[in-house]
């Protein structure tokens, strides 16, 4: 049983971003599942070796540049299809994200060749990872969700009419000023302004060329530098500026100011 737990390592969490039922990371070498089902819509990526399954009665594969995404309620199974096993990244979706219309076109074609979607979903997964990124989890969760619409929708039908409305992305703005320290999930945000969430991040986007988790961020950045300045100590100024913790801030503070913030406030300034 040792050897086989040593063959077997897995990390699960729930994240607090609205539509993940749960994120799944896993490293098997061995381990074949058997037939099974689940509830949620399961959308998988490979890092390293390659997965073979059956999804009703048709045989698919998951190689390293592909995004499978699985229909809840429809049986399959999974085993590594290379010796050295696989490693995978998977979040478990609920029907807020995708409708049951889409289960049909998702077992006709459940493996996505889509460079574009595969390095959102990996983006995705490292804002799960740590704590206090909801937003831009939320955001990339959106965009996703439009992108794989896309890949499942009906021939004949027409994609999302993009075009930019600054109204919109003002008033979004507007709204993320406000919240700087207590910040706003983009579900809530779409219904205070209102509009749906991937129109809203678009507008965004267009608008100002930064996303609107990145003009947040920055926001909380701008305000802790002057309290950092002020000789307030990180920690209390991760607080007072609305980072989840102390290693929250250092991680946006570093990626913007090139920095810690410990190094900036003994430096007197000199950024």
């Amino acid at each position: 049983m040792a050897d086989q737990d040593r063959r077997r390592t897995v990390s699960a969490w729930r994240p607090p971003v609205p539509g993940v039922v749960e994120v799944f990371h896993a490293h098997f070498t061995e381990y074949a599942y058997p037939m099974h089902v689940h509830e949620a819509w399961t959308l998988l990526i490979v890092d390293d070796g390659a997965v073979r399954y059956d999804l009703d009665r048709h045989e698919h594969g998951t190689p390293h540049d592909t995004v499978s995404l699985l229909p809840p309620h429809v049986p399959h199974n999974g085993s590594p299809a290379t010796p050295d096993g696989f490693r995978k990244r998977v979040l478990y979706l609920d029907a807020s994200r995708l409708a049951d219309e889409l289960i049909g076109p998702a077992v006709d074609a459940p493996d996505l060749r889509d460079p574009v979607l595969r390095r959102r979903v990996g983006q995705l997964h490292s804002a799960l990872a740590l704590p206090g990124d909801e937003l831009e989890a939320e955001s990339r969760l959106t965009l996703i969700g439009e992108r794989l619409h896309e890949h499942l929708r009906p021939r004949g039908e027409g994609g999302p009419v993009r075009r930019r409305d600054p109204v919109l992305a003002r008033r979004l703005r507007e709204l993320l000023d406000e919240r700087v320290v207590s910040g706003i999930g983009l579900e809530e945000a779409a219904t205070v302004v209102p509009a749906h969430p991937a129109h809203l991040v678009r507008a965004f986007s267009g608008a100002y060329g930064i996303a609107p988790h990145q003009y947040l961020m920055s926001r909380r950045v701008d305000r802790a530098r002057r309290l950092l300045l002020a000789g307030r100590a990180p920690a209390d100024v991760a607080t007072a500026t609305g980072f989840y913790d102390q290693a929250h801030l250092t991680r946006h503070f570093k990626r913007l100011v090139g920095v810690t913030p410990g190094r900036y406030r003994v430096s007197g300034g000199a950024a």
